[in-house]
Formats: structure tokens, sequence, C-alpha cells
């Protein structure tokens, strides 16, 4: 930890979000600024399922899951920020704004993810999320999730 800043690791992060392989999409947030922002970590391998059939001869991560990866970080942002580990807590889109991606992502690639919280609320939360490469913008979005507790043990 450093600054103040929070981060989670693999263990953390399941406890806080239900997704599993294949569908989990973020190694580590090693940045969490309380539900302000963080940034994420997911180590692109070509070993991913979806490399099989997405570009198979010139393998691309898909949009989609980049997409998927930037809201991942943000539950786990809210989630560590709000102590839900462990108590079933779910987070579902809503909405996804002003997408663009700007170059492919490919095995080998280390994808930062990074969030920020735009508005939030009890229920609905409204995020900006960036993705890079080397430091170099591969995609962004905005997006709007609604957080349901009522698995909450």
């Amino acid at each position: 930890m450093t600054d103040g800043l929070k981060t989670a690791d693999i263990d953390l992060i399941k406890r806080i979000i239900p997704h599993r392989y294949p569908f989990l999409m973020v190694d580590r947030v090693k940045e969490i600024d309380g539900t302000n922002s963080a940034v994420g970590v997911k180590n692109v391998t070509f070993n991913e399922p979806h490399f099989q059939g997405h570009f198979p001869s010139t393998p691309i991560m898909p949009g989609v899951t980049i997409i998927e990866a930037m809201a991942q970080t943000a539950a786990v942002m809210v989630g560590t920020a709000q102590d839900v580990a462990d108590k079933g807590f779910l987070i579902y889109f809503l909405a996804i704004d002003r997408c663009k991606f700007r170059h492919k992502v490919v095995p080998g690639d280390v994808l930062e993810l990074h969030v920020e919280t735009v508005r939030s609320g009890s229920k609905i939360w409204r995020f900006k999320g960036r993705g890079l490469v080397q430091e170099s913008l591969v995609a962004e979005a905005e997006f709007t999730a609604m957080i349901d507790r009522s698995a909450d043990a």
C-alpha cells in the first residue's frame, strides 16, 4: 500500500465479485483510492478461450472483454471501499456510452484498466474507464452500473 491507496490481489477480487474463469478479466487491482478511482491489471495470455475464435490467425482481445475488465475493476474498487467481501455483492451493467477502441490488445500485453467514479449513489453509479498498454490508450468508455446488495449476508 502506498500513499493510503489500497490494493486487491486475485483472492480478494474473487471474494468481492462472482466472476470466474473464463470470465474473470482482472488479475489484480494495484491502486484503489476509496470509491474515487482504481487501476486494475489484466495480463493478456494466448491461452484465453476467446483467442481460439476471435481472429485465430491474429489473436486480438475482443473489445467487449476490455470493457468488461474495466467494469470488473470498478466493481472491485467499490467493493473494497465498502467492505463487501464475502457478502454476495453484485454489480450489473446498465449502459455503455462513448466507447472507443483505439489500438488492438494482443497476447503478451499487460492491460491497465484506469477507472474513476463520475457519479455515485446508493444503487446507480457512473464510471469513466480507460484501457492502456504501455501507457498508450487502447480503449475508453463511460458506463453505468447498478449495485445489488440483496444477496448480502
